[in-house]
C-alpha cells in the first residue's frame, strides 16, 4: 500500500541542544526508589499502585469485575473496519464533514473534489481537529461549534484528496488559494431540531470561515518587533491568516484559542538555495521547496523573499466566536512554538494560567501566567497580553509516595532569568517570545517525547499531558522511560500547594502505553504499565480532555497497521480512564487510517462532539460516504441512547 501522507515534521527532531531528556530523569527516579535495583521492573513497581493494584492483586489481571465506579459503559474491542464503532448504548452520527456548505449561498459539496477556491471559502474546511461548543444562553440545545482545520493531506507536493483523484497537478494559483481556504477555523451555529437532531443554521450571522488569508493582529510584547516586520506589514502588527490549527483551548470569558502547530511546513523557497537562519532551522523550515508549494504563487511563503513571515506563525490565536466582525488576535506573550493545544486554569489569586505543549520530538512543556486577574463579568480582553512564560524542567529528586519526581518552572523572562539576560541573541523580551525554542534550549528545559494535549482535572487541579511517542529517543529518562519509544505515555503533575501559578511541582506517569498482545512479559516496558491490558491496548496518545465528572478521555493518533509492533491495536480510537482507579476502557474506534481528535461537550454533558481527521490518508478509506467516494474529515456527534450523561 502506497503511503500518501507526508511524514509529520514533528517526527523529525529539530532540537540539537545538550538539554537532558526526560527519559534519563525517569531512569534515575526509578533507580533511586529501588525499583530497578530490586529487579521488580518499572512496569510492575511504578504502576501497580492505588485502587487498581488492589483490584489486580485480589481479582487477578484477567478478572472481568469492574474496578471503576466512574466508567459506566462496557469496553469495546479493536476494529479495522472502515466505519466508526462505539460502546453499546451510544449513537455516533456524522456531522459537518469537510465541504459542508456553511452559508445560505454556499455551493454544495462536489463529490469529485472539483470545487474551486471560492467555494471552499464558503464551506467547512478540511482535516477537523480541535473543537469547542459555546452554548448560547447556557443552552445544551443551541450554540456555536468552533472547529479547527489543521491541514490538507499532501505527499511529495501532491494533494491526495483536496482536488479529488486529480491530486492537484498541474499546480496553479487557484489551487493554491483553495488549499489556503481549506485551512483555518469554522464557526458554526448549530441547534437541535424538533426531532432532536443537530443541524447547521446556514442563515446565522455567527457562521464564519477563518482561513490562511484572514486578517489578524499581533498583540503583546513581541508586536511591532523587527523580527515580525515584512514588506507588506512594516509595522509588524498585522498578519494574514492562521496555519496548521491543531488543538485548541477556551477561556472563562468565552473566547476560543486556536493553536498554530506545524506552520513550518508551508514555508520554502523557489531560489534553489538553502539560506535558512539557525532559528529557521530550529523551527524546521524546509531547506528548499515545501510540500504544500504555496511559495510558488504567494511570495510571503518564500522565506528567501520574506524572511520574517514565518515568525508571524506558531502563536496561539484568540477568537471571539460571538462577534463575527472581530479581528482574531495572535497573543505573542504565550510564546512561539508548535502549539498543540492550550489548557486554561485559574491560579489561587485568579490569574489565568495556560498550559501548552510543543509537539516535536525532544521539545518542551510550557505555561503562561497572566499578570492581570480574571474578573467574572468584567473586561478580560487583554489578559493574555501580559504575564510570564515558563518552561518545565523535570527532575528525579525526592517526591511524595504518589509521585516519582519533582520539577520546576523556569521563567523565560529577560529580567527574571540571568541566563537569558546575558544571552546576546535576546536583546529584549520580544526576541525571547519570537524564538521561544531557542530560549528554552538556553535555560536547560527537559526534552520530552512530543508533548501533545494538556488537560486539567476539574476538581484536583492536577495536570495531565500526552507524550505521544519518540522512536528516535536513544536513552531513557524519568518521565520518558523507554528508548525508541513507539507507544507513548501520559504524564501528570501536581503544582506546589495546588496553585496553578506555582513555580514547582511533583510528577509521575499515569499510564505507559504498550502492547501486551505482542509483549506478554509484564516486566517488559513494551507491554506498558499495569493498567494496559490486551483488552485496552493502544499507542500514541494524543487528544486529551477531562469531562465535568473527572473522566479522562484519551484519543490516539498512531500506527494502525494492526501488525508487528502494533499487533492487536487496530484503528485509532478513543478510550476513557478513571484517574483514581487508573482503569482504562476503549469507548470508540474510528475508520481506517484516521486520527481521532478534538473533544467538547454540551453543558449538560449529554452530547459529546469529537472529530475524525484524515481518514484514508494512505488511500484505504471511503468514509463516511462509502462506495468509491473521496474520504472526508468530519465531526462526530455522540449521544447516549437513554439520554444520559456521556460515560456514565
Amino acid at each position: 500500500m502506497q503511503n500518501y501522507r507526508t511524514p509529520d515534521s514533528e517526527d523529525l527532531p529539530a532540537n540539537t541542544s545538550e538539554n537532558e531528556h526526560f527519559q534519563l530523569v525517569v531512569e534515575r527516579a526509578c533507580s533511586r526508589r529501588g525499583f530497578l535495583k530490586s529487579g521488580i521492573g518499572l512496569s510492575a513497581a511504578v504502576f501497580l499502585a492505588g485502587p487498581l493494584a488492589v483490584h489486580a492483586k485480589n481479582k487477578g489481571e484477567g478478572s472481568n469485575e469492574q474496578a471503576s465506579s466512574l466508567l459506566g459503559f462496557s469496553a469495546i474491542p479493536i476494529s479495522t473496519d472502515d466505519t466508526v464503532k462505539i460502546a453499546a448504548g451510544y449513537t455516533a452520527a456524522v456531522f459537518a464533514p469537510w465541504g459542508t456548505p456553511l452559508f445560505a449561498d454556499a455551493p454544495a459539496w462536489k463529490t469529485d473534489g472539483g470545487g474551486d477556491a471560492a467555494a471552499q471559502a464558503r464551506q467547512v474546511g478540511d482535516n477537523h481537529d480541535g473543537i469547542h461548543f459555546f452554548p448560547i444562553d447556557g443552552s445544551s440545545a443551541e450554540g456555536l461549534l468552533v472547529v479547527n482545520h489543521e491541514y490538507t493531506t499532501v505527499e511529495g507536493g501532491n494533494y491526495i484528496w483536496l482536488f479529488g483523484a486529480k491530486g492537484g497537478k498541474p499546480w496553479t494559483a487557484d489551487k493554491t488559494a483553495k488549499a489556503m481556504n481549506a485551512h483555518g477555523v469554522s464557526v458554526i451555529h448549530i441547534a437541535r431540531n424538533s426531532a432532536g437532531k443537530w443541524e447547521i443554521k446556514p442563515g446565522s450571522r455567527y457562521n464564519r470561515r477563518i482561513t490562511a488569508s484572514t486578517e489578524m493582529v499581533l498583540t503583546g510584547p513581541a508586536a511591532g518587533n523587527d523580527l515580525l516586520k515584512t514588506k507588506a506589514d512594516p509595522g509588524g502588527t498585522r498578519v494574514l491568516g492562521t496555519l496548521n490549527n491543531c488543538g485548541n483551548g477556551w477561556t472563562p470569558w468565552d473566547t476560543y484559542l486556536t493553536c498554530e502547530e506545524n506552520f513550518n511546513n508551508y514555508f520554502g523557497t523557489t531560489s534553489g538555495n538553502d539560506s535558512r537562519t539557525a532559528a529557521q532551522k530550529r523551527y524546521g523550515l524546509a531547506a528548499k521547496s515545501s510540500d504544500y508549494r504555496w511559495e510558488e504563487f504567494v511570495d510571503r511563503f518564500d522565506y528567501a523573499k520574506e524572511p520574517n513571515e514565518s515568525n508571524r506563525y506558531g502563536w496561539i490565536v484568540e477568537i471571539d466566536p460571538f462577534d463575527p466582525s472581530s479581528t482574531p488576535k495572535k497573543r505573542t506573550a504565550l510564546g512561539r512554538i508548535k502549539h498543540e493545544n492550550a489548557a486554561c486554569a485559574l491560579s489561587a489569586d485568579k490569574r489565568v494560567v495556560i498550559y501548552m505543549g510543543d509537539d516535536q520530538r525532544d521539545d518542551y512543556i510550557y505555561k503562561f501566567v497572566s499578570e492581570g486577574i480574571y474578573q467574572e463579568g468584567g473586561d478580560n480582553s487583554a489578559l493574555l497580553d501580559a504575564g510570564k512564560l515558563y518552561v518545565a524542567r523535570f527532575d528525579d529528586g525526592r517526591a511524595s509516595d504518589d509521585f516519582m519526581g519533582v520539577g520546576v518552572w523556569i521563567p523565560l523572562d529577560k529580567t527574571a532569568n540571568a541566563t537569558l539576560a546575558a544571552d546576546a541573541r535576546f536583546a529584549s523580551q520580544a526576541e525571547i517570545l519570537v524564538n521561544t525554542r531557542l530560549a528554552a534550549d538556553a535555560v536547560g528545559a527537559t526534552k520530552m517525547d512530543r508533548p501533545e494535549w494538556v488537560s486539567v482535572h476539574p476538581a484536583s487541579g492536577e495536570v495531565y499531558v500526552t507524550l505521544t511517542n519518540n522512536d528516535k529517543r536513544a536513552a531513557p529518562d524519568a518521565a520518558n522511560p523507554r528508548a525508541a519509544n513507539i507507544y507513548g505515555q501520559i504524564v501528570r503533575w501536581r503544582e506546589a500547594g495546588g496553585d496553578a501559578a506555582a513555580t514547582s511541582f511533583e510528577w509521575d506517569i499515569f499510564v505507559l502505553a504498550g502492547n501486551p498482545v505482542k509483549y506478554t512479559d509484564r516486566g517488559d516496558l513494551k507491554s506498558g504499565s499495569a493498567n494496559i491490558t490486551a483488552g485496552n491496548t493502544f499507542n500514541s496518545p494524543d487528544g486529551l480532555a477531562f469531562d465535568k465528572a473527572g473522566r479522562l478521555w484519551i484519543q490516539t493518533d498512531g500506527k494502525y497497521s494492526n501488525s508487528g509492533e502494533y499487533e492487536g491495536q487496530g484503528n485509532n480510537q478513543m478510550l476513557c480512564a478513571d484517574p483514581a482507579s487508573k482503569e482504562i476502557r476503549r469507548f470508540f474506534v474510528g475508520p481506517r487510517e484516521c486520527e481521532v481528535t478534538g473533544i467538547t461537550f454540551t453543558p449538560d454533558s449529554k452530547t459529546m462532539f469529537i472529530n475524525i481527521q484524515h481518514p484514508g490518508e494512505e488511500g484505504d478509506s471511503h468514509w463516511p460516504d462509502g462506495g468509491d467516494s473521496v474520504p472526508r474529515s468530519s465531526t462526530i456527534v455522540i449521544t447516549k441512547d437513554d439520554g444520559g450523561v456521556i460515560g456514565s
